[in-house]
């Protein structure tokens, strides 16, 4: 049998002078600020609550004004991180149902981008994918060929609803993520991989960051778009930044707001914001001494003064027009 490959579809290359923004962390701002719980930590349910949806209306409408401010272009996402199959059944989803919900979150992110038009010189809607099991234990053990075939349904459902790019976050083994990039490559959606890093620097599984860029590489002939790091703090992911060929293969940092380990951060049952001031001093350094990234945003515990710091001290960084 032969396997027939859907045209790939391609995510912009860097521009000179071009920086994108991201949202910080939607999910931890959601529960831990305005009160709305979020079972599995998931978006998705609130869709159909009016006062949960004004609350994540605002939140959306001031990272997109910090985006503005700053002259950076946006990546817009955030519903669908636990809209795979085993996190929608645990939510009582059917497989329908969950498409359904999928759709309906990029309908209102692109709505809501829709808002800035003529504002932000450029914004692109993104599709979470998040990992089957823990996203930082390793609870369950998942091989590529697995998941390729679990992360396909959610991925054709984020190319029947036209994201910009599929980004799979907070990964913590390489085979799982070869199995995603695998599967994009075939569904023929561009795909950014994200790791996140514990307090030893490396992933849950013991690879180091290049190590597992370099697996995924090789296993998928090159086929994602970029890598990234998310939900660490620069404690855990600077000393992984090593000097080497695989480096220029990230292209976004998006830091947690708190120095505290992640699994003492998802016990504290309050939102952690740390230090925005110097988080945003930290990311600055990054965009130094790594020219190649043009991708800022936060993961948990940021929020738009986060997110105003990164973008204004890259933007100084970078040599870019700040807006008084």
């Amino acid at each position: 049998m032969v396997t027939t490959m859907t045209p790939m579809a391609t995510f912009p290359s860097a521009i000179p002078n071009r920086q994108f923004l991201t949202e910080g962390g939607v999910e931890t701002e959601i529960l831990y600020k305005w009160g709305f719980e979020l079972p599995h930590f998931a978006m998705y349910p609130l869709l159909d609550n009016p006062d949960a949806m004004d609350a994540i209306r605002g939140v959306y409408r001031r990272y997109l004004d910090v985006a503005t401010k700053h002259g950076f272009a946006a990546l817009i996402g955030g519903f669908d991180y636990r809209a795979s199959p085993d996190w929608g059944s645990l939510l009582g989803y059917s497989a329908e149902g969950l498409r359904q919900a999928t759709l309906q979150s990029i309908d209102f992110l692109r709505d809501l981008a829709g808002e800035y038009d003529g504002l932000v010189p450029d914004t692109r809607i993104v599709g979470y994918v998040g990992p089957r099991g823990d996203a930082y234990r390793l609870n369950r053990e998942i091989q590529a060929e697995e998941a390729e075939a679990y992360h396909s349904v959610q991925l054709e459902t984020l190319r029947a609803a036209g994201v910009d790019l599929a980004w799979a976050m907070t990964f913590n083994k390489p085979a799982e993520a070869i199995g995603v990039a695998r599967a994009a490559a075939r569904i023929g959606v561009p795909l950014a991989i994200s790791f996140t890093l514990n307090s030893s620097h490396r992933l849950a599984s013991g690879h180091r960051l290049g190590e597992a860029i370099e697996m995924v590489d090789a296993a998928t002939g090159g086929s994602t778009a970029f890598f990234s790091v998310n939900c660490s703090h620069p404690i855990e992911f600077e000393p992984a930044l090593e000097n080497a060929a695989w480096i220029d293969r990230i292209r976004c940092i998006r830091p947690n707001a708190a120095k505290m380990d992640k699994v003492a951060l998802c016990k504290l049952g309050h939102l952690e914001e740390g230090d925005p001031c110097e988080l945003g001093d930290l990311m600055a350094d990054v965009a130094r001494r790594h020219p190649r990234i043009d991708i800022w945003g936060g993961c948990c515990g940021t929020g738009h003064v986060h997110l105003d710091e990164i973008a204004g001290k890259v933007a100084r960084e970078r040599g870019l027009a700040v807006a008084a």
